[in-house]
């Protein structure tokens, strides 16, 4: 497949934000992007004609519940049955913030148990408590399963803003080790958040910034094609989004937001 015959769905809600940057991201590399809101979706669209599904930030439907609880639940309802085809193709979905709270809550990533009743992952409020919005180092953990990440190097850091009350992933207590075993055993653990040289946050603040398990920033299935991060990508597509912007010399017009939209880009070129 060719790089300008992908399609790329933004799936939007109320309460979505970063839709429209999301969407200026895959159209600056040249694939075909269409933001969607949910009814649309379901009155006249069909998933399978779309390459990839992202599931941008912001609040969905107040957050009610839990963040992404009911919008996971309304995706279910109204579009569950070609959802369930889209990833039984092993199809790619990229959830950004409350994407990757709305893919916990639906239970597309590791979340809830095989009766799909008591989590067993969540995403939940920060520590310390409140929004946060502050770019972050991260680590990238993968090995290579996940189809995001997987021609980045082992270890690359990579430096992107994050920006939400909620980010904090918290594993059941009493399974904790078992879980995180078998996020690792599976190559599951995309990025976790680290100092600027890559050494590891260890749960310190600011460096981890809301006290998420183990440092971890995103995750990914065990197929590898639908990742869930915390961090914002579309707010680090070019250098003039960078914090310090005007410290620097600039040999690219990116930043390293890029590599993860480029990377999947580049995966379907060749699988589709």
């Amino acid at each position: 497949m060719k790089t300008k015959d992908i399609k790329v769905c933004i799936i939007r809600a109320a309460g979505t934000s970063c839709d429209a940057e999301t969407a200026r991201a895959f159209q600056e590399l040249g694939v075909q992007t269409e933001i969607k809101h949910i009814n649309e979706l379901v009155t006249n669209s069909n998933l399978l004609n779309y390459n990839l599904l992202v599931l941008p930030g912001g609040c969905t439907f107040g957050d009610h519940v839990r963040p992404g609880a009911v919008f996971a639940k309304y995706l279910n309802k109204k579009l569950g049955k070609q959802i369930t085809q889209y990833t039984d193709e092993n199809r790619p979905i990229l959830g950004i913030s409350n994407g990757f709270q709305t893919l916990i809550e639906y239970g597309l990533l590791p979340g809830f148990n095989d009766n799909n009743q008591q989590p067993e992952i969540t995403l939940t409020t920060n520590i310390p408590n409140g929004f946060k919005c502050q770019w972050v180092y991260l680590k990238n953990e993968n090995k290579g399963n996940c189809s995001f990440t997987n021609q980045l190097p082992k270890d690359k850091i990579l430096k992107m803003p994050i920006a939400h009350s909620e980010g904090r992933l918290l594993l059941h207590a009493e399974k904790e080790k078992q879980l995180l075993q078998k996020l690792a055993d599976n190559d599951m653990i995309v990025l976790r958040y680290c100092n600027r040289d890559g050494t590891p946050a260890n749960q310190t603040y600011p460096i981890n910034p809301n006290g998420t398990y183990h440092d971890i920033a995103g995750i990914c299935n065990k197929e590898g094609t639908i990742l869930g991060l915390m961090p914002h990508p579309e707010r680090a597509m070019h250098w003039w989004q960078e914090p310090d912007w005007t410290d620097k010399t600039h040999t690219t017009p990116y930043s390293d937001g890029k590599l993860i939209f480029e990377n999947i880009i580049n995966n379907i070129t060749t699988k589709q």
